[in-house]
């Protein structure tokens, strides 16, 4: 039945429709030659107004190249827009050598890697000319453009970068010409003898002698590899700077590129591949603050591209502070050799940032940005490192924003935090097979101590590991991330790589980024995103870009209030750092916080004030460890002088004080760990407080109910009632094993909560007050001295009593008989007529009653 469906339709199909098919296959073979005939029409006519369009170009002079064009120099500024700290072009290198006296493995790794056909094409390539069109023709833009050697000569010699359609067809013009007029040997020495190699050098001859001390014809096959691998980006590839791996891969492309096209044998490729080339070290050349002066020069260059900085002539402003520049150079080189002798940590760098803005300041990347033993050039400033200690207030912050508080205690004590483990430290399975997932997690602290209870205060300001990474499960590992992030640590990206390690410092980190994100705490919860620029202007004084200040509030102004608080907290840092640590600062606050990693390859210190964060990190580029000393000791003294140093020219702003802790929360939060049900005494009859209790004399205390805090507090709801089966928490049984733990060996004395109440401080109690003097029927004149006597029956001795007119304080008295006197035009509430004046004493419980009466006076 199937079949015989399909065949009707197939019979329908070819009764229908196949006769008008064929009619329209005799029409187009009918007009195929009409077609053909139209397409070259239009060929030749769109070719003829290219060809007229070109024809109104107002084309270089190509017979001679002394009238090349000439670059406009950038140069690079401080802050105050006087101190030169780079010029671009001054000092400019450049040699020119013959092309025979240039080594044939330059030449060839040239070809290799940046034009194959060189000696083969007419000027341009065909196939790339064709692919360019397309591609710019949909792009809308000539940002395709397939260069070939010869197009190279002709842009940099001859015409301008822009991106036009008109630029790209001179180019390919004059291209074309040059090979008319040029051997390819000529037009390789003219590119090869006018390639950019980075700041001042020009040319492979200087480039030779500046990388390796040696002529052109000198090179080996893997120095000159590098040679032909700089200049597509000569900034970004500099062997100087912070990209040298990636100048490294570049290098090996080259030589893989060679070895394609058959330029060098097998052989040879896998020599160059094993030779190790040395960089002689960068000289120095008109450049100060060298380490900030590349990290500009990066900026600029990813925002404007290499040509542009080479030829458009800009004039740069920095937000650098040069005079602080210099001192904080000299004090990290001095500070980094003495190091290298007593710590073996040979290098060091600083940052300081203005936190109200983001401005840096001083940015040292090393002790000495010429020093080739330790690879000065590198700016670790940048590099991504593991920061310690310096992390945990990024962990306490978020702790802050969920409604932990400074007094909340956690305990200090052996904890166990892999969950394959028994609560002692060994594994549930003695078979399985360890790894960085399995293994247990035990941390201790660089004393080997533990303390016990502790408050987030002091766990902080003593930089405890155990009460650390009880606060990361607290808050989530993501929600810590989240938190730094937003404050400006960029490299933590995934939180599923991280584990509780994070918060002593697992991840990897620039010093850059962590100073940025400890001006939040500095500025109040408010993040300014460091910059380097302050203006940048063209060759005609039109500003390209100028500083504006992109604040946003990232942070609880409380929770940075209170951060900085604690990291201030002098009283609070002395048990772990000493009454004389170079933390501290005589009569200023200070923030600070100290970071040294396990294996003691690097010690951070950051602090700030609200007007100045500096940051800065001490260790060694080739990430060989240090004398198991901690940052206290190492780094401190060097950060010290470089904050005492800053702070010169700061005017001694002081934190703004943080809100007082809600008596809303949980007990449990705060402070009260032995237990989270509270009630009030009186602390003079001991009994419990009613409404006549005194604040002075009023004490909040628990009932004793000694846990871990997660027996009271659900960590995805803190602030939520206490957890009904708090054992369902994968940490519970660890954290609760360790707390009962110690409380065996601290035994705690048990308080019984009282029946009777406060009898001290009752109506009767309170003492009575006679005035004897000024009296309500006297007028007295407002310049006249008025004397207040009185007398008082207490069951306690008076020991004080203060004096208002109209509820404006005018005075105390602390003796016996009390006698005080002032004159009512003295202060600022008096008034011609009635007034009123109050008088509050207090006996020695703190009972207090008050008098009021009125007294008149006259003008």
């Amino acid at each position: 039945m199937l079949k015989h469906k399909i065949k009707t339709i197939r019979h329908h199909i070819d009764k229908n429709i196949k006769p008008h098919t064929k009619k329209g296959l005799s029409f187009v073979k009918s007009n195929k030659k009409e077609i053909l005939i139209s397409l070259i029409a239009i060929f030749f006519t769109f070719s003829g107004i290219i060809a007229l369009w070109i024809s109104t170009f107002q084309m270089p002079d190509l017979e001679s190249f002394d009238t090349r064009k000439i670059t406009q120099s950038t140069k690079i500024y401080d802050r105050t827009g006087t101190i030169l700290l780079y010029d671009i072009h001054e000092n400019t290198k450049r040699v020119v050598v013959p092309f025979e006296n240039i080594s044939k493995d330059i030449k060839n790794a040239t070809v290799a890697i940046e034009d194959n056909t060189f000696y083969e094409h007419g000027g341009i390539k065909i196939s790339s000319f064709f692919r360019a069109v397309i591609a710019n023709l949909f792009s809308g833009s000539f940002s395709q453009g397939g260069s070939t050697i010869t197009q190279q000569v002709i842009k940099n010699s001859l015409l301008t970068t822009e991106k036009k359609i008109s630029r790209k067809l001179k180019e390919w013009f004059l291209s074309i010409q040059l090979e008319k007029t040029m051997t390819k040997d000529e037009i390789l020495a003219i590119y090869l003898n006018g390639n950019p190699y980075g700041g001042t050098v020009y040319g492979v001859e200087e480039a030779c002698e500046t990388f390796f001390g040696k002529k052109a014809i000198d090179v080996t096959l893997a120095e000159a590899a590098y040679i032909a691998a700089i200049p597509k980006a000569p900034t970004y590839y500099s062997p100087y700077g912070q990209n040298k791996t990636k100048l490294d891969d570049r290098q090996k492309l080259v030589l893989a590129k060679m070895l394609e096209y058959k330029f060098i044998s097998q052989k040879e490729y896998d020599s160059a591949i094993q030779e190790k080339v040395t960089f002689l070290p960068q000289q120095k050349y008109g450049i100060k603050a060298p380490h900030f002066v590349e990290f500009i020069k990066q900026y600029l260059v990813d925002k404007y591209g290499e040509d542009a900085i080479k030829e458009k002539g800009f004039k740069v402003i920095t937000t650098l502070n040069y005079d602080l520049q210099e001192k904080a150079e000299e004090i990290v080189k001095r500070r980094a050799l003495e190091n290298t002798e007593n710590f073996n940590a040979s290098n060091a760098a600083v940052v300081v940032i203005d936190p109200k803005t983001g401005q840096i300041l001083s940015m040292v990347g090393s002790r000495d940005y010429f020093d080739k033993e330790i690879d000065g050039n590198f700016n670790v400033t940048l590099a991504y490192r593991q920061p310690g200690s310096t992390f945990k207030p990024f962990v306490y912050a978020t702790a802050f924003e969920k409604g932990y508080t400074p007094d909340t205690v956690v305990f200090d004590t052996p904890t166990e935090f892999q969950t394959t483990c028994n609560p002692d430290g060994t594994p549930i399975n003695p078979n399985t097979v360890i790894s960085s997932s399995t293994a247990c997690y035990m941390p201790e602290d660089y004393d080997g101590e533990y303390l016990g209870p502790i408050s987030l205060r002091n766990a902080l300001a003593q930089s405890r590991n155990v009460p650390a990474v009880k606060m990361l499960y607290l808050t989530g590992i993501k929600d810590s991330i989240e938190t730094a992030k937003s404050m400006g640590v960029k490299n933590l990206t995934n939180p599923n790589q991280y584990g509780l390690t994070l918060v002593i410092g697992g991840g990897e980190v620039s010093l850059l980024d962590m100073t940025s994100a400890y001006g939040v705490f500095a500025n109040d919860g408010i993040r300014n995103p460091y910059t380097g620029i302050l203006s940048i202007e063209d060759l005609n004084g039109n500003v390209l870009e100028s500083y504006t200040q992109k604040s946003q509030t990232v942070l609880s102004p409380s929770v940075a209030e209170n951060i900085s608080d604690v990291l201030s907290d002098v009283t609070a840092k002395i048990p772990a750092y000493g009454a004389n640590s170079p933390l501290f600062f005589s009569g200023k606050q200070v923030a600070s916080k100290t970071g040294t990693t396990n294996n003691y390859k690097d010690v951070w210190t950051i602090g700030y004030t609200p007007e100045i964060v500096v940051g800065a990190w001490a260790g060694n580029n080739d990430n060989t460890p240090m004398v198991k000393k901690v940052a206290g000791t190492i780094l401190a003294p060097l950060w010290h002088e470089v904050m005492e140093a800053a702070l010169a020219s700061t005017t001694g702003e002081l934190f703004i004080k943080p809100p007082q802790v809600s008596s809303d929360l949980k007990p449990i939060l705060r402070g009260f760990w032995q237990g989270n049900e509270t009630y009030f005494i009186d602390t003079i009859s001991g009994k419990l407080a009613t409404d006549m209790t005194p604040e002075e004399t009023k004490k909040e205390v628990s009932i004793q109910n000694i846990h871990s805090i997660l027996y009271y507090v659900d960590k995805n709801n803190p602030l939520g009632p206490v957890p009904t089966n708090p054992e369902n928490d994968s940490q519970f049984i660890s954290w609760e094993y360790s707390v009962q733990n110690w409380l065996s060996l601290h035994p705690q004395t048990t308080t019984i909560k009282p029946t009777m109440y406060d009898d001290i401080h009752t109506e009767a109690n309170k003492p009575i007050i006679t005035i004897l003097s000024p009296t309500q029927s006297f007028e007295y004149g407002k310049d006249s001295r008025i004397n207040i006597i009185f007398s008082t029956n207490s069951k306690y001795s008076i020991i004080k009593a203060d004096f208002y007119l109209n509820d404006e304080f005018v005075g105390t008295s602390f003796t016996y008989p009390f006698v005080f006197n002032f004159i009512p035009s003295s202060t600022d509430s008096f008034e011609i007529g009635e007034n009123q004046l109050k008088i509050v004493v207090y006996d020695g419980v703190y009972n207090r009653n008050e008098i009021t009466i009125p007294i008149k006076i006259k003008n």
